[in-house]
């Protein structure tokens, strides 16, 4: 059996001189961001740079994020789409996304990029009831874990067949495979993995990265429920 190997801080460091492309706008984002508390739910620099790549690989034009933050995840996003594409991005904070919306016009993108200050699901909704469904290239989740069901339910509608859609925080820091953890954010993202792997929806990879991340695209032949 071949093991995975574990990145130790060494082997994390060679990834980053290696791989990384992180311009002076992205850098002093994430910067303003390490100042706040709350720092811990930015998405890594070489995450980031995964959302853009995957976004450009299936030539995405529109992209839903569930969970903005101060929008890091959501500049390599939108720098990804075309000029003509858009980011629609769900958060509850204003204070945080306020943060970013300098940096995204610095970076030229801020047009491409509409903010819904509301609860996700909301949104979700309101596009789904505009006619959006089936019309979304790309979605990534990353928000109140317990919450994350009903947000994939509605990605999954919005996203058209083939569409991607990103799930991440999976493994939950490892708290996911310890039987002695439960709360509901453990075991709201335990009860979704369970389910995404009997999904007949979707094509489905889980990823031991960053801190876990699932890949999912929608499968054109089947356009109902889950098994």
């Amino acid at each position: 059996m071949i093991h995975s190997l574990v990145l130790d801080h060494d082997i994390q460091k060679y990834v980053l001189d290696v791989s990384l492309r992180e311009d002076d706008i992205a850098r002093e984002l994430r910067m303003a961001t390490m100042q706040l508390f709350e720092h811990g739910m930015l998405t890594p620099p070489e995450e980031a740079q995964l959302l853009g790549f995957l976004v450009g690989l299936v030539s995405a034009t529109t992209v839903v994020e569930v969970g903005t933050f101060t929008g890091y995840g959501t500049l390599a996003m939108a720098r990804a789409v075309p000029a003509h594409g858009r980011v629609i991005t769900c958060d509850v904070n204003a204070q945080w996304t306020e943060i970013g919306r300098p940096f995204w016009e610095r970076a030229g993108v801020a047009d491409r990029i509409q903010l819904e200050i509301r609860p996700a699901v909301e949104t979700l909704d309101m596009l789904l009831a505009a006619g959006a469904a089936g019309t979304v290239d790309f979605a990534f989740i990353d928000c109140n874990k317990e919450s994350y069901a009903d947000y994939f339910e509605r990605c999954l509608e919005l996203l058209r067949p083939g569409g991607l859609l990103v799930v991440d925080n999976v493994l939950w820091s490892g708290k996911v495979a310890r039987p002695d953890v439960s709360d509901q954010e453990t075991d709201s993202l335990r009860a979704l993995n369970a389910a995404l792997r009997d999904d007949n929806r979707i094509e489905l990879s889980m990823l031991p990265v960053f801190d876990g991340l699932t890949l999912a695209y929608k499968r054109a032949e089947h356009s109902g429920s889950a098994t």
